[in-house]
């Protein structure tokens, strides 16, 4: 079936097999928040966004993607709670490393009571089995956001591949018409909406799909026309 992106929590995953990854899509808790699994095909390895609530689901859909449960790591895209209730119970049964942007991991250890190991800075990367995601930090949100980059290959055969694409988990930082919420802070507001613009419009193509931390997914080429009303507007 076609990948869409629509979930709903309590309901199915939507899945989307690429060259030599699949990305599976699963809505949790009440404020229906995305969590995404990536695996890699030819090794297993998998890279969990957001455990942001229902441990019992998101260890279900690790398994959907690994009969083993294997979970390599935990990416928080932002300290916020509604993204990381789940976290430490996914961590105490998977033993996955946890991995959050740097200036967010202090005030993640402490919500965790636990020691975030893995704390990224913009143009880190992960590696995960033969997949490589880079590490955009979209400041703003919170002061340590982070999205990931994951770029298909040349070689991209699969029904849904295209090659050279690029898939953005972007947390709360971008959405279908507009930015994350900056709290009314102007100069927040305009350094997410910097960052944005320099480090994802700036730099990806049009087919670039972006999946948020919430809600529908979208692509680069559906927000860019509307870049110049949101920096009017100021959110």
């Amino acid at each position: 079936m076609t990948y869409t992106g629509d979930v709903r929590a309590g309901g199915p995953s939507d899945v989307r097999v690429l060259e030599d990854a699949e990305i599976r899509k699963a809505a949790v808790g009440p404020g229906g928040n995305n969590a995404y699994l990536v695996t890699c095909r030819r090794s297993g390895a998998q890279l969990l966004v957001d455990a942001a609530a229902d441990p019992d689901r998101l260890l279900a859909l690790v398994r959907e993607g690994s009969g083993s449960a294997r979970l390599d790591v935990v990416v928080t895209t932002h300290r916020h709670a509604d993204h990381l209730s789940a976290l430490a119970s996914v961590e105490a049964v998977t033993g996955a490393t946890l991995a959050a942007g740097a200036d967010d991991a202090d005030a993640i250890a402490a919500a965790l009571d636990r020691p975030v190991p893995r704390r990224l800075v913009h143009g880190d990367t992960l590696t995960v089995g033969h997949l490589v995601l880079e590490v955009v930090a979209l400041r703003g949100h919170t002061p340590g956001s982070v999205a990931l980059a994951l770029r298909e290959p040349e070689r991209a055969t699969a029904p849904d591949a295209v090659p050279h694409r690029v898939h953005l988990f972007t947390g709360d930082s971008l959405f279908p018409g507009g930015l994350g919420a900056t709290g009314g802070d102007a100069e927040r507001f305009a350094r997410l909406y910097a960052d944005v613009v320099e480090r994802v419009f700036d730099r990806f193509g049009d087919d670039t799909w972006v999946y948020p931390g919430h809600g529908a997914d979208t692509t680069l080429g559906a927000e860019r026309p509307h870049l110049a009303e949101w920096r009017a507007r100021g959110w």
